[in-house]
């Protein structure tokens, strides 16, 4: 192809070429100069030759000008004495492969653009090759499914060398369409598998790219009475997998699993973890499966095991999980980073809901209650805040433990028998303790503070708290609300005991060594 320096040169060259092509068999050899323009290095060139293959590879798909079948050697149909439709045929399939190959290629092009368009022209080819199949059925009503063309997109998708997350939300709006979502579920668990085998240490690009994906896949909550398919077909059967809610499932459960298997990067586990109870356990197949991978979450500690509490949480609730050490495990979490950590909220609401049952054992509730009590003394006002209404919550709903802060005939205690590094909850003999941190808190210098430190002085009402609100509560949310309070007329107290006369009182080391003359 002679190239045209012209603006639009290129577009109306390739024009002509694709033309000549579907007007006449004889001029066939022109696909060659269309596929050489893909091998551009201009964006824009790139793009037009992109248009015209899918508008030449997608017209011959149409017309059933494409082989149909196992595709046979080049070299070998070509020497035979096969008619020339036949040869035809088997050459130009052999050119539509190397331009899915391309297109393939493109989709890591340093330009988003020629990205984009080369992964929506694969996804028109999955369209129009399902709809006109290359392969024959091998029984009447046999599913049919461009697998081989569709398991190249999602090997582009999956790149090891470059962040596609951007090209993944492209390719997002596909996922809507049962047959499309089905089928990535599918060729991403082979695709997993296979770059886990072929890397000794799997590039995090990777591993990310693999993330964006397969967050990116979604199931509905219920099975639909029509589905919406990418790939029409003349008459849906109910005989189909991929028709059906159930099998969906049991993909997403292998997908998953599949992918958290392997080690991952540390960040990425909290992005599972933070998705799992509510994107990932309602649509598995069998839930408990995850139970291995939310336990060893659980045990690694810090944030990590924080956000495994969410999917620990359903699995015991709903699905019957015995945890012998749980709340030997939570009660290891109390830490005083615990009031300063990005999950802090959630960590809270759960551990409100895990510690709401009244058949747990008063020595376990006191053992919590003492050690947020404990950790309160150096917490910030905005935790205070939370933290104090809990503890209280925990001695409204467990009045064996209210012995922590009203115990008339114990002893006199020399020092707190609460040993704080002890790590059971039974051995802390916190029953044994009272909850003088309380008390200190009612001397905080934040009124706030002091005032719901106060609560315990008087009987406890039976409604609990709310903590709700609270979870979410900021250093400057805190000291916004102080900026808006409106004072009184009244003078604001500056020290505890009031000034006498401008040198203060006889006893100050100030009026002692100075004299007003």
């Amino acid at each position: 192809m002679e190239r045209d320096p012209s603006p639009g040169g290129a577009r109306r060259a390739l024009g002509r070429l694709l033309e000549a092509v579907l007007a006449s068999r004889r001029e066939a050899n022109a696909v060659f100069d269309i596929l050489a323009v893909l091998q551009s290095e201009d964006p824009e060139e790139t793009q037009e030759a992109v248009r015209a293959c899918s508008r030449l590879f997608g017209a011959l798909l149409e017309r059933g000008e494409l082989f149909v079948g196992q595709l046979p050697s080049e070299d070998t149909v070509m020497a035979g004495s096969q008619g020339a439709t036949r040869k035809y045929k088997v050459w130009m399939r052999h050119r539509y492969h190397s331009c899915c190959n391309r297109l393939r290629e493109l989709l890591a092009h340093p330009s988003f653009e020629v990205k984009e368009l080369a992964l929506s022209t694969l996804m028109k080819f999955v369209q129009l090759e399902g709809a006109h199949p290359l392969e024959k059925p091998k029984w009447e009503g046999n599913y049919l499914f461009p697998r081989q063309l569709f398991k190249s997109v999602v090997e582009g998708l999956l790149s090891p060398e470059e962040d596609h997350s951007l090209l993944v939300s492209r390719f997002q709006e596909y996922l809507e369409h049962d047959d499309i979502r089905y089928h990535t579920m599918q060729a991403a668990t082979g695709v997993v598998g296979q770059v886990a085998d072929r890397y000794p240490e799997v590039p995090p690009a990777f591993w990310n790219n693999a993330f964006a994906l397969l967050s990116a896949v979604s199931l509905p909550c219920q099975e639909s009475s029509s589905s919406s398919f990418y790939v029409k077909h003349a008459e849906l059967s109910h005989k189909w997998k991929v028709a059906h809610l159930k099998e969906h499932k049991k993909a997403f459960q292998l997908m998953w699993l599949g992918f958290l298997k392997h080690k991952l990067p540390l960040s990425l586990y909290k992005k599972v973890l933070v998705i799992m109870h509510d994107a990932i356990l309602p649509h598995l197949a069998q839930p408990t499966l995850m139970i291995d991978f939310l336990t060893r979450a659980y045990d690694v500690g810090g944030a990590i095991s924080l956000l495994a509490l969410n999917g620990l949480f359903i699995l015991i609730h709903k699905h019957n999980l015995e945890y012998p050490d749980f709340y030997r495990k939570l009660y290891g979490l109390l830490d005083p980073s615990v009031f300063h950590v990005k999950y802090r909220a959630r960590f809270f609401h759960l551990a409100d809901l895990f510690l709401s049952s009244s058949h747990l054992p008063a020595y376990l509730v006191a053992a919590f209650a003492k050690r947020l009590s404990r950790l309160a003394l150096t917490a910030p006002p905005e935790a205070l805040l939370m933290v104090l209404p809990f503890i209280c919550n925990l001695l409204r709903r467990h009045p064996a433990c209210r012995v922590l802060v009203h115990r008339p005939l114990g002893p006199e205690l020399d020092a707190d028998p609460y040993d704080p590094a002890e790590e059971d909850p039974a051995k802390s003999r916190a029953l044994e303790s009272s909850l003088w941190e309380l008390q200190t808190l009612q001397r905080h210098y934040h009124p706030e503070v002091s005032q719901a430190a106060s609560v315990i002085n008087q009987a406890l009402s039976v409604p609990e708290t709310s903590v709700a609100p609270l979870l979410e509560l900021t250093a400057f949310e805190v000291f916004e609300r102080d900026l808006k309070k409106k004072r009184g007329q009244e003078s604001v107290p500056l020290e505890f005991l009031p000034a006498q006369g401008l040198l203060g009182r006889q006893d100050d080391l100030c009026a002692q060594h100075f004299t007003l003359s």
